[in-house]
């Protein structure tokens, strides 16, 4: 088990390797240290001067990867690249072009995200697998039928109605809840409630739909008819045969959601004023702060990496083949 783990820790760094390089690639090919500059400084008529001060002043001006001025080392170190991207992973992110630290803004931001995200994605988690039980012990009836009936009109409704929907019926009609914005604290809830309501609601049809096809594919495996032969009834060959098999699917859709949690969610964070990552990416991208993207891109590589690190481990713990291979 422990060669498999190192194997995966092995594969996941120079995975990670691989996408710093690209995204470097893609924010200073494709964008060039002057295109930045040009677009911060939002004037039609630039002067080279000015594109200069600019870069000077942000650290832009050095050579993008190899500096042939500089000695010994610094012909690596002294460049955009050691500088804007190999410092990423001592998250070291710098700072934006508006002058603040992304570092604390990050370690700021994180936690109206995970207040938004975790109950979404816990609650969801639950309720997303106990109707999918739900429809697949009942299967082939009405239960079932009208089950997936309703997963499929929820899966077709817009995420974005069911926040302007619960926006306008609970908090402006009803006058519940606020409609939007947060306060640290435990006076947070409120203004949590109908964002994570809002999460849970518009993830139960994909997910319970999903979740459905997995035990419904196990249900008719040769080990679940040797349980049945047994005399075991239905109810403990679902919950303590079905359900264990079937958690490898599940571990791999619920473990890799784990940036989910911490990048939060862009559309709901904005919509319900919800000072979190998700809001402050969608800001960069409207400022075209590109030090803030960059590293909002980074953390997400490392999370999502991480995360399927995390769902190889997991495997480990509920499947004996992977953990004695």
């Amino acid at each position: 088990m422990y060669a498999y783990i190192v194997r995966r820790v092995v594969y996941a760094f120079f995975i990670l390797i691989g996408v710093n390089l690209i995204t470097f690639a893609l924010f200073f090919k494709v964008n060039t240290p002057d295109d930045i500059a040009r677009l911060q400084l939002g004037v039609k008529y630039v002067t080279p001067e000015a594109i200069a001060k600019w870069k000077s002043d942000r650290g832009y001006d050095k050579p993008l990867v190899y500096n042939g001025g500089a000695e010994g080392r610094h012909k690596f170190t002294d460049t955009i690249y050691f500088e804007k991207s190999v410092e990423m992973f001592r998250f070291n992110f710098g700072r934006a072009d508006d002058g603040r630290d992304i570092a604390y803004e990050i370690s700021t931001r994180m936690w109206p995200s995970l207040a938004l995200a975790v109950p979404v994605f816990l609650v969801g988690l639950l309720l997303q697998i106990t109707f999918a039980l739900m429809m697949a012990f009942f299967r082939a009836t009405y239960i079932d039928f009208w089950g997936v009936v309703l997963c499929v009109v929820m899966m077709s409704i817009s995420g974005l109605f069911y926040i302007i929907g619960g926006q306008y019926l609970i908090s402006k009609l009803w006058n519940l809840v606020p409609i939007s914005g947060y306060v640290e604290g435990f006076d947070a809830l409120k203004f949590l409630l109908l964002p994570v309501a809002v999460g849970v609601i518009g993830g139960i049809g994909s997910g319970a739909r999903w979740y459905r096809t997995i035990f419904l594919e196990e249900v008719g495996k040769d080990y679940v008819r040797t349980a049945r032969a047994k005399g075991l009834s239905e109810v403990v060959v679902f919950f303590r045969h079905i359900l264990r098999n079937a958690m490898i699917p599940i571990l791999t859709g619920a473990v890799v959601a784990i940036p989910l949690l911490f990048m939060g969610s862009l559309v709901a964070e904005s919509f319900f004023g919800i000072p979190g990552l998700g809001s402050y990416t969608i800001e960069a991208i409207q400022a075209q702060d590109f030090a803030v993207v960059r590293s909002m891109v980074f953390i997400g590589s490392v999370l999502y990496i991480l995360g399927l690190l995390l769902t190889d481990i997991s495997y480990t713990l509920v499947d004996p083949r992977v953990r004695f291979e």
